[in-house]
């Protein structure tokens, strides 16, 4: 199956080191879409005078109860001159002892879920997380890393707008990246870790937390110019020139495309071929997305046309505590958001540091009920929650 190839807006992913604080520059080959998965295109903005942007809008008092210890929601409704929108936020103290947030995902990579499904049992609130492959195999096109598994996927080498905690529970939003080499062949170009797309001239592995062996999907289609080589207990023990789709995964797999496996071909059975990889700065959990919203107090994104619903991550220093908010859209109660108006937003409810997650009807809050059930909070815009690719999780247990 052929994949879309969406352009990414300026500002979100690079080639190339960046100094952490500063723009991202563009690849025209990178599959972010800019609002949400789906790729609709939502109704665009009013253009508004500045007297009517500068206009506070009518809010309804909020609503909402504590979650648990250290995790509170709150919704409201505010009128502007552009419509109406409900919001949905968590506030979850960092440093609340019992309190940790995690990567959650279905269990296999290319693969999707409700959110609400996705949780661990221990959970009690999550939102919706990166952006994915949503016509073809429902992988993440981000930094996935969990606590317990460890670095799950990812592109390698660019850098990505990510959240990270850290090991010892501090939280992070800046750029991250994926290290991934060959140890024997260390110029190789290890372009992706269980990613839905090798690029044309790259080499990418797969393993078990992928799923079953992946098809021509991941060369978009590509059925020429292919090698596929299989390693098995550090050692290479089959090499081939077709992929084949739904078999199961016994060590790990590296797809070559174009001079990538060119490369490959070199190898002959039994060579030893060991990868090391895994994530800058070495976090207990990450994940990315397609854009900063803010970064060190200041707004970072300038796109104020497509209206839709969203999804934010953000930190507060000040008061140690994340902040999830999600926008309902699509629907005449609430018109959704533009990129400036979630940004905006997220500093308002007092953000230094925002990153836009998955929107459209990926954006789906899920949060313990006082009688002690995880329920969807907010109203998705499909009339239903979206099967997603990955989640993340706040988990609580209470301090013995």
């Amino acid at each position: 199956m052929t994949k879309r190839r969406l352009t990414l807006p300026a500002g979100l992913l690079v080639c190339a080191l960046t100094i952490p604080g500063t723009a991202f520059a563009a690849a025209a080959d990178d599959p972010y879409p800019q609002h949400s998965s789906d790729g609709v295109r939502g109704p665009i903005a009013r253009d508004l005078p500045a007297y009517a942007r500068s206009a506070a809008p009518r809010s309804t008092t909020p609503t909402g109860y504590t979650v648990a210890p250290g995790v509170t929601y709150s919704t409201w409704s505010e009128t502007d001159a552009r419509g109406p929108i409900k919001a949905h936020l968590l506030r979850i103290n960092y440093q609340q002892p019992g309190l940790r947030l995690n990567y959650a995902n279905p269990g296999r990579i290319a693969s999707t879920q409700r959110v609400r499904g996705m949780l661990d049992k221990k959970a009690v609130a999550g939102v919706n997380g990166d952006f994915f492959d949503i016509g073809d195999s429902g992988a993440p096109f981000g930094i996935g890393q969990e606590r317990a598994k460890g670095f799950l996927h990812g592109p390698s080498p660019s850098w990505s707008a990510g959240f990270t905690i850290s090991k010892s529970g501090q939280p992070f939003i800046g750029p991250i990246q994926v290290r991934a080499r060959i140890k024997q062949y260390r110029d190789w170009p290890l372009t992706n870790v269980n990613s839905p797309s090798v690029p044309d001239g790259g080499i990418g592995i797969y393993n078990a937390r992928w799923g079953s062996t992946p098809g021509y999907g991941v060369t978009d289609g590509q059925k020429s110019r292919i090698v596929q080589v299989q390693v098995v207990n550090g050692k290479v023990v089959r090499k081939k020139a077709r992929l084949r789709a739904g078999h199961r995964i016994k060590g790990f797999l590296l797809v070559g495309r174009g001079s990538g496996a060119r490369l490959l071909r070199q190898l002959q059975f039994g060579d030893r071929i060991s990868v090391a990889r895994g994530v800058t700065g070495r976090p207990g959990m990450a994940i990315t997305s397609n854009s900063f919203l803010l970064r060190n107090g200041l707004r970072t994104v300038t796109d104020d046309g497509q209206m839709h619903p969203r999804t934010a991550i953000g930190i507060s220093h000040d008061t140690s505590e994340i902040l999830m908010l999600v926008v309902d859209g699509r629907q005449a109660a609430s018109r959704g958001y533009t990129m400036v108006e979630l940004a905006e937003m997220m500093l308002r409810l007092g953000a230094e540091d925002a990153l836009n997650l998955d929107g459209g009807g990926s954006s789906t809050m899920v949060a313990r009920r006082p009688g002690g059930t995880n329920r969807v909070l907010n109203t998705p815009s499909d009339g239903r929650p979206r099967s997603v690719a990955n989640a993340i999780q706040v988990l609580y247990s209470a301090p013995r």
